[in-house]
């Protein structure tokens, strides 16, 4: 077991003229550059990969500390990381909130933890939010736990964990549900309400797990202030996301992946380079910031704390010879989307060999795994829709989505090339952030409609962001008109339940009809199968 610590990192805290400036490696390059940058506003605390135990302070609290609920994640055969987080109104309280604070933890084989088989103390550092994240191992693979928290003479709520069978296991069967895009002004997360009643191996968040612009007025709900720059600002955005009800109850409910896409930092964000134009040394600040608040509200390894501006969110976790789930991060590495145009006509950079949505490194990555797997089902949970999506402008004019992997299309081709020629077994790609739901079939050659179907490509909704949703729009009718490769669509909000058999996936789409109230009732409105050894997917 360990715990995250406190530790130092290549973002450094230097005291100069009167102010405070923070020393950053750039990525740009292999040589060991500085920026060096004014930080007098920014207020944040740098972590990077250490860990270790610590004592932290018992108290007596006055007001429970666990109002942002518990979560698991990233489970291995022999292990699972557990998170809570006590409430900064709790600590002020009691004048606790500039000190470490002790955590103590139970994992149990029963809900009455009658069966306690790990127990301990944690610190939960001020440096982190007071947020802890344990990592146990030792357990036994494939099978359910159940843990919770105590500080200050309160308990936590409970929450199920489970672990991943061995990596030579044969598994009958692994369910899923796959989420994304939870704009807490837009609507009531019911859907995810619904998420937690059913029984889930895990659950995939694909990104958007908070939005970062400033509140407005009238809207369903509202967030509590001005966009986030700073880590106090992240800070407080999460903090309002976590109080959700319905959404602690799908934490708890399962363990959690996660891995993050643009509203986390700042929309349409591409490596270094913010939407607004903002310098790139103040904007590598706000995404350092960005990246710890994540860390500090994710149930996270310490493998992924960030260093600065870096966060290592691309991993790969094996669910035994069933299914492998690659996460990948499609913000971090990207080049700058082309063309200067969110949605436009291609240009020369559009078709340019450097133009990169993984960069090269994950790339490598990726394809070496997809050489290496002997998985029967193989998982890209990624960001933003990977199938070619051809739209007509009022002239007569192709355009293409630049954000999505059209506007990478040379990388995208070469990716699905190194898949088709790899013989991976019955790729599958998850996608989210678009706000409808799609079902396409990725093709070696999206040029040629009778090309090789390389593997089929789920698209989720969103969970709110959007607001009611609709069964179609006129982006869904422009889709399914001009690219015959797309075989559902539909603008609902709700979540994706996927089966995994040896023989057989299954998605089910469910949705909810609306959102600007809560007690939405759900349905599944359509069901796809995939067979083994047959990219595409069939309704059923």
């Amino acid at each position: 077991m360990k715990v995250v610590g406190a530790s130092a990192s290549y973002l450094y805290l230097v005291p100069m003229d009167g102010r405070y400036w923070f020393e950053l490696f750039t990525r740009r390059g292999s040589r060991r550059d500085f920026l060096r940058v004014g930080a007098s506003a920014v207020g944040l605390v740098a972590l990077g990969g250490q860990t270790g135990c610590a004592t932290g302070r018992r108290v007596r609290v006055v007001s429970n500390p666990f109002t942002l609920g518990v979560a698991s994640g990233d489970p291995t055969p022999d292990g699972i990381v557990l998170w809570s987080r006590l409430s900064s109104t709790a600590l002020r309280e009691i004048g606790a909130h500039v000190e470490p604070v002790e955590v103590r933890w139970e994992l149990a084989e029963d809900d009455a933890f009658s069966r306690i088989v790990r127990a301990g103390d944690a610190a939960a550092l001020p440096e982190l939010g007071h947020s802890v994240h344990v990592e146990i191992d030792g357990l036994r693979p494939g099978r359910e736990y159940f843990y919770r928290f105590f500080s200050g003479g309160e308990a936590s709520p409970m929450g199920r964990a489970k672990t991943a069978p061995r990596l030579d296991a044969r598994p009958d069967r692994f369910d899923f549900a796959f989420v994304s895009c939870q704009h807490y002004e837009h609507g009531y997360y019911t859907a995810l309400r619904h998420l937690a009643s059913e029984s889930l191996d895990v659950v995939v968040h694909l990104g958007d797990y908070i939005y970062e612009g400033a509140a407005l007025d009238g809207d369903v709900r509202r967030h509590e202030g001005r966009e986030p720059i700073d880590l106090e600002g992240y800070r407080r955005r999460y903090t309002t996301y976590r109080s959700d009800g319905d959404l602690q109850r799908a934490h708890a409910a399962a363990p959690w992946l996660v891995t993050f896409d643009d509203h986390e930092v700042d929309n349409n964000w591409a490596g270094d380079v913010p939407e607004d134009g903002q310098p790139t040394q103040e904007f590598l600040l706000r995404r350092a910031a960005a990246f710890q608040a994540y860390y500090e509200f994710m149930p996270l390894r310490a493998s992924s704390m960030p260093s600065g501006p870096g966060m290592q969110i691309y991993r790969r976790l094996r669910f035994g010879d069933l299914l492998e789930m690659n996460l990948l991060d499609t913000r971090q590495y990207r080049s700058d989307q082309p063309c200067d145009a969110v949605v436009g006509p291609t240009c020369a950079e559009h078709m340019a060999d450097g133009q990169t949505i993984l960069g090269a490194p994950q790339r490598t990555w990726l394809e070496d795994g997809f050489a290496a797997s002997t998985a029967r089902w193989n998982v890209l949970a990624q960001q933003v829709l990977m199938a070619r999506f051809r739209n007509v402008d009022g002239d007569g004019r192709e355009t293409w989505s630049m954000d999505k992997w059209d506007g990478y299309p040379r990388e995208r081709t070469s990716l699905l090339a190194a898949m088709a020629d790899s013989g991976v077994s019955n790729p599958v790609v998850l996608t989210g952030d678009i706000h409808s739901s799609w079902v396409t079939r990725l093709l070696r050659d999206f040029d040629d409609e009778r090309s090789q179907v390389v593997g089929t490509e789920f698209v989720g909704t969103s969970l709110t962001s959007g607001r009611n949703g609709r069964p179609m729009t006129p982006w869904g009718e422009a889709a399914l008109r001009n690219n015959p490769h797309v075989d559902f669509y539909d603008a609902r909000r709700g979540y994706v339940h996927c089966s995994a058999t040896p023989g057989r996936w299954t998605s089910r789409y469910r949705v909810v009809p609306y959102v600007d109230r809560a007690g939405a009732p759900v349905e599944t409105i359509a069901t796809y199968v995939v067979d083994d050894g047959r990219p595409g997917a069939e309704r059923v």
